[in-house]
């Protein structure tokens, strides 16, 4: 039969092994968690620079417009009104 102080040694032994289990297995739901996080950041931060770039090629195709419609001259006018 154990004495005394050696069921506590157990005990605090239990107690350790078993919190050092539970942390391990906090700390990987915890470092997973913040691997999701970065990761969805990253992928919102790449949305948001393709958006960016979108919409400086929509603005260059529109200036090119623009000036090709500046560099055709006036329209002319169909006499007859045909066409409209």
């Amino acid at each position: 039969m154990p004495s005394p102080l050696e069921t506590r040694k157990d005990l605090v032994q239990e107690a350790v092994e078993s919190g050092a289990s539970h942390v391990g297995r906090i700390a990987t739901i915890v470092t997973g968690a913040v691997r999701d996080v970065a990761r969805e950041i990253g992928s919102f931060a790449t949305d948001l620079f393709e958006l960016r770039e979108a919409q400086r090629r929509a603005l260059r195709d529109h200036e090119r417009e623009v000036d090709l419609d500046a560099d055709a001259g006036p329209v002319a006018e169909d006499p007859v009104g045909h066409g409209r």
